[in-house]
């Protein structure tokens, strides 16, 4: 809003001191993390208060893990602030005409809405089962149906690949080397200046075109998985795709939220790494040196991701150990879907089992034991488990290590593989 209001500003010719500032996404982006860092951290704590006052706080099933019984009655539902966090300075400093923004703004307040539910589900039957004097136990029985949960998830993902596949504003320019003039006089050709040099770009409505890591021809396009006669219906297999991608990271970043700080942290370096994509593939000199796509308009997709670090930074100072506030799946889940549409819309979601890879062991952790479990009842009449508790990092839990070095370490595995997912844009 603030955006545009400066821009009215401008071409009425209204002039005064830094007129022209807001015409800067770099100077924007800054602005949008000040901003969301200050929503956090000052009206976290007063969300905080709310909370307790209201007595909305964390049910722990008993699990005999270290530390467990202090989490119990520490508030939840705290993914409210980071999605306000997201979704104010957004709409304050980008530019809402953009249709990325958009779909990044739908996508958030949509999966806020499914996290809050289930939270709320949750909340419920902790008070009812209060109100009757019997103990409750947290179980995955409670909150929202996982099967309304993946129909959101679903909803969403049809969404999204549809509006990347038919929206006339998605789009990406390529160098176009043919004779100039061309001699199809359909062909648009966009004369700009690059590094020095002029070059000529077509534009293409290429959504089904997706980056593969560490190839030299490193672009591969779904529709080569249908046999030709079906390529008319390619839509069909990219929305599914983007189906499966947004409900997989979504879920991932949900069973990552299980130690104090572990999936903000994760998140925001992750949010660090989208930033730079988009960053790139927005710029023409970028993406020209780099030799990726370039996507116009994708920069103004910085400010909302700026925003979403900062939000992700800003409660931490709450969420670290010892936590004083949980997200709750309102958070979480919201998170994942951030993270996932991003990487869809950047052309990086053959990257997200790298920079995703602590989402990614976490699930894998959690389907192993399930399938282990499943596999030796049935074989030997007895349940075993592949690791000693799931997900992966009450593993190490139970095993002894302190939560806080949990947390730490696969942080610090996290920076290594948001470094090597950079390493892939030249490196092939």
């Amino acid at each position: 809003m603030l955006y545009h209001l400066f821009d009215w500003l401008n071409s009425e010719g209204i002039k005064f001191p830094g007129h022209r500032l807001f015409e800067f996404i770099t100077f924007r982006v800054l602005i949008a993390v000040l901003l969301s860092l200050f929503i956090t951290t000052f009206y976290g704590k007063k969300l905080i208060n709310f909370l307790q006052k209201k007595q909305i706080g964390e049910s722990i099933r008993e699990e005999g893990l270290a530390g467990q019984e202090s989490k119990k009655g520490t508030p939840t539902m705290g993914g409210i602030i980071i999605i306000l966090a997201i979704i104010i300075p957004t709409l304050l400093l980008a530019d809402l005409t953009k249709v990325y923004v958009q779909l990044m703004l739908v996508s958030t307040v949509w999966l806020g809405i499914i996290g809050f539910i289930d939270d709320y589900l949750k909340l419920k039957g902790k008070r009812q089962a209060e109100q009757k004097g019997e103990k409750y136990s947290k179980s995955g029985k409670d909150g929202l149906a996982g099967w309304f949960k993946i129909l959101g998830q679903v909803g969403l993902g049809i969404t999204v690949g549809a509006t990347l596949y038919f929206n006339s504003e998605v789009r990406i320019w390529r160098e176009y080397v043919g004779t100039i003039p061309p001699s199809d006089p359909k062909t648009i050709v966009i004369q700009k200046q690059v590094n020095g040099s002029t070059k000529y770009f077509v534009e293409a409505n290429t959504a089904t075109v997706t980056t593969i890591p560490f190839v030299k021809n490193h672009e591969f396009n779904y529709s080569k998985l249908l046999p030709a006669s079906w390529r008319d219906y390619t839509w069909v297999l990219y929305i599914l795709i983007v189906i499966f991608i947004i409900t997989a990271v979504s879920n991932g970043s949900n069973l990552t939220d299980g130690l104090d700080g572990l999936a903000t942290g994760t998140s925001a370096i992750i949010g660090v790494l989208l930033g730079i994509f988009a960053y790139a593939s927005g710029n023409l000199v970028f993406a020209d040196y780099l030799n990726i796509m370039y996507i116009p308009d994708l920069g103004e997709l910085s400010i909302f991701i700026a925003a979403m670090i900062g939000a992700c930074i800003g409660f931490l100072w709450y969420n670290s150990y010892p936590a004083q506030i949980f997200m709750g799946d309102t958070g979480s889940l919201t998170l994942g879907g951030i993270i996932a549409a991003l990487a869809i819309i950047v052309h990086k979601e053959l990257l997200i089992p790298i920079f995703c890879g602590v989402f990614f062991v976490e699930t894998a952790s959690v389907m192993i034991q399930v399938g282990y479990f499943k596999y030796t009842k049935r074989k030997f009449g007895v349940g075993k488990r592949a690791f000693l508790k799931a997900p992966l990092h009450h593993h190490y839990q139970v095993k002894g290590y302190h939560e806080v070095k949990i947390v730490n370490r696969f942080w610090i595995v996290t920076v290594l593989l948001v470094v090597l997912s950079i390493v892939t844009l030249k490196l092939r």
